[in-house]
C-alpha cells in the first residue's frame, strides 16, 4: 500500500529535497574541496566533518526521493466526508474535564509534527479518530492516562 500524504505535505517534502540539492550538497562539496586543500586528511577535522554532513544529505535527499514516489498524494481540499474524520481531517477537540482545546490534522506518518498540530495516520490518537464524527466523544489513551474528548468541530481544507 501507498503510504498517504498530503498535497500541502508533498509541497513541503519537494520543498525539502530541493534545499538539499541546490543548496547544502554544492555547500558540503565546496566544504569537502576546501578542507582537502589544508593537506592532511587523516587528522583533518574539517574534511571528516563535512564527509558526515555529506553522508547525511546524501542520505536524506535518498529518502526523500524514495517517499515521494511511493506516495499516494491526497488533496484534502476535494475529500468530503462530511462529518466524519477521515485521512486529512482537521479535527478540534475539547478534554472534557479541563475543558482545553486542541486542534489537529491526520496527515501521512512522512509529515507528521505535533509541534505544528500534524498528528500521524498511524497515531494511537489519529486512529481514536478515525471514523468517528463531529459531536462524538472519545477516549484517548495519554502518557498520563485515559482522556475523555468531544469531537467539536471537523473540517477539510487544503
Amino acid at each position: 500500500m501507498r503510504a498517504p500524504l498530503t498535497l500541502k505535505g508533498a509541497q513541503r517534502l519537494r520543498a525539502e529535497l530541493e534545499q538539499l540539492k541546490t543548496v547544502q550538497r554544492p555547500a558540503v562539496i565546496n566544504a569537502i574541496a576546501e578542507a582537502r586543500s589544508h593537506g592532511d586528511l587523516k587528522e583533518n577535522a574539517e574534511y571528516h566533518a563535512a564527509r558526515e554532513q555529506q553522508g547525511f544529505i546524501e542520505g536524506r535527499i535518498k529518502q526523500l526521493e524514495s517517499e515521494l514516489s511511493n506516495a499516494q498524494v491526497i488533496d484534502v481540499a476535494t475529500l468530503d466526508a462530511g462529518s466524519r474524520i477521515v485521512f486529512g481531517a482537521s479535527v478540534a477537540l475539547v478534554d472534557v474535564e479541563t475543558d482545553e482545546e486542541k486542534r489537529y490534522q491526520i496527515v501521512g506518518d512522512l509529515e507528521a509534527d505535533i509541534k505544528l498540530g500534524l498528528i500521524a495516520i498511524s497515531s494511537p490518537v489519529a486512529r481514536a479518530l478515525i471514523g468517528k464524527h463531529e459531536g462524538d466523544s472519545v477516549i484517548i489513551d495519554a502518557p498520563a492516562g485515559q482522556r475523555e474528548y468531544e469531537i467539536i468541530q471537523v473540517a477539510y481544507s487544503g
